[in-house]
């Protein structure tokens, strides 16, 4: 599958921020610019990063680099800088397209390359490095998904492994959904939004509206803003957006029944994390076209999602047509299709027609819709030796609207307790308390919340959440260590 915009519909706005519009033709100019100042670079086939903001600009640089051949290092914009020096160290990049050069030589890029646009293509001084770096031949991209450490891991993919992604999307049914406008909530530096947003956009010939995070509502690494979020969808008249579980939530306590800001959408895709199922029920319930879907980075991003006329509640939809599924005999699930190799392995997670465990618990029904029940290494034995899975109530925790995020532990211990992070600064523990009773009916008595304890928002930037807003288990756990103890006092439950 090409990338390049001269294979793109022509006659229509392709890329936009609200204010500079590109059709076919001015992408392509810039893209030839681009390139031009790739090249002009003292290490011309070394690898690039970019640290930016979302704009029509960083995508027109992902598209020049793929004509280019050369490997692009998205720097998420909430990592850390020795995150951030961490990726440019281990994937070789010698230039870094950014906001504010001084940014860059902070980072060791002091010198410039003539470019007239919004970002600054900085590079290291002195003569060229080898090139291409050992190992990166035909990788395109390598995505960093946040480590618990300072030390993220990246995933390598190729042009033709995420447009191959873009293109099933495209046939799965998107392409007929008659979206003309799609609205990009997530960063770019996501995997999840750069190739289910963009990329499938401009395979169905409808325009990318890619403001600034800003204007959309998120701030930070974990600031969202619904009613920001909803007069930008109404304002652009969005008609397909993607979320995260959490945005969505905070969307539907922002909005009422029949908000017209919510009119113009076709299709909103929910990823990155299990989706309370309540939640889904009730954007149901108020006319939202949401679908829930499952992916991983090794995967280029999507693997399964349900559709308009292919959904099934309480599942994440059918694989696309360019992967398989199946369920190990301990129930994890696994992918075949072309998954990708990490950063400094020279042979991929697994070979195209290998399958690829992906360390994610599921079961298939028998029209072949994929159910999410869990991580592997996260399932709690509690001490009367039943098996849980802390997503189980975790999401039935998530989906009573009073809690925004939820670490439910217990392993060896004879209750279930859990850490709850409030929806809004206001709730009382008699709030929360009555929140844990609603989901502790839709429970097994062994699954039950027996006691919680208030904790502070898992973010990104404090390291105790994912880009997706997934809690981080083992560094929670760590930082929270004491509270945990104290929920399981027996002396302490006792009185």
């Amino acid at each position: 599958m090409t990338s390049f915009p001269d294979t793109f519909p022509p006659g229509r706005a392709l890329l936009s921020d609200g204010v500079r519009t590109l059709d076919r033709a001015a992408l392509a100019q810039r893209i030839a610019t681009l390139l031009k100042a790739l090249a002009a670079r003292t290490a011309p086939r070394a690898p690039v990063a970019i640290l930016a903001d979302n704009s029509p600009e960083w995508l027109a640089i992902d598209l020049a680099t793929q004509r280019a051949g050369l490997t692009l290092v998205p720097l998420p914009l909430f990592f850390t800088p020795a995150q951030w020096q961490h990726a440019i160290t281990a994937s070789g990049a010698q230039a870094l397209f950014c906001a504010d050069p001084a940014q860059g030589a902070a980072l060791g890029f002091t010198g410039t390359v003539a470019l007239d646009g919004p970002l600054a293509l900085c590079q290291r001084p002195g003569p060229a490095a080898p090139a291409p770096a050992p190992g990166l031949d035909g990788v395109q991209k390598i995505t960093f998904t946040s480590g618990t450490t300072s030390a993220p891991k990246g995933v390598c993919l190729s042009t033709s492994q995420q447009w191959e992604v873009a293109q099933a999307l495209h046939a799965a049914g998107l392409g007929r959904l008659d979206v003309e406008r799609h609205l990009c909530l997530l960063p770019f530096a996501v995997l999840l939004e750069n190739i289910a947003g963009p990329y499938t956009a401009l395979l169905s010939g409808a325009t990318t509206i890619c403001p600034p995070l800003a204007e959309v509502g998120l701030s930070g690494a974990s600031g969202f803003d619904p009613q920001r979020c909803l007069d930008a969808i109404a304002r652009h008249q969005a008609n397909s957006v993607i979320l995260l579980p959490q945005m969505l939530a905070a969307l539907l306590a922002a909005s009422a029944p029949g908000d017209p800001r919510l009119a113009s959408l076709r299709f909103a895709a929910v990823g990155g994390a299990r989706t309370p199922a309540r939640i889904l029920a009730t954007a149901r319930a108020r006319g939202l076209p949401v679908y829930e879907g499952y992916g991983l980075s090794e995967c280029s991003s999507v693997v399964a999602l349900n559709l308009p006329g292919a959904a099934r509640d309480g599942s994440v939809g059918r694989p696309l047509a360019n992967r398989s599924l199946r369920i190990a005999p301990d129930g994890e699930i696994e992918v075949r299709g072309a998954p990708a190799r990490y950063l400094g392995q020279l042979d991929g997670a697994a070979g195209a027609g290998e399958w690829f465990a992906t360390g994610d618990l599921g079961h298939l029904d028998p029209d072949g819709y994929l159910y999410i029940d869990g991580r592997k290494k996260d399932i709690l034995i509690t001490g009367y030796g039943r098996n849980v899975s802390p997503e189980w109530p975790e999401s039935a925790l998530l989906g009573t609207g009073s809690i925004a995020q939820a670490l439910v532990v217990g392993d060896g211990q004879p209750w279930l307790a859990a850490l709850l992070v409030p929806a809004a600064p206001g709730l009382t523990a008699q709030q929360l308390q009555e929140a844990v009773d609603l989901a502790n009916r839709e429970l097994p008595d062994y699954a039950q919340i027996r006691r919680w304890a208030p904790a502070a928002p898992f973010t990104p930037a404090n390291g105790l959440a994912t880009a997706n807003g997934r809690p981080r288990r083992a560094p929670i756990q760590q930082q929270y260590a004491d509270r945990i103890a104290s929920l399981f006092d027996q002396t302490e439950h006792a009185s």
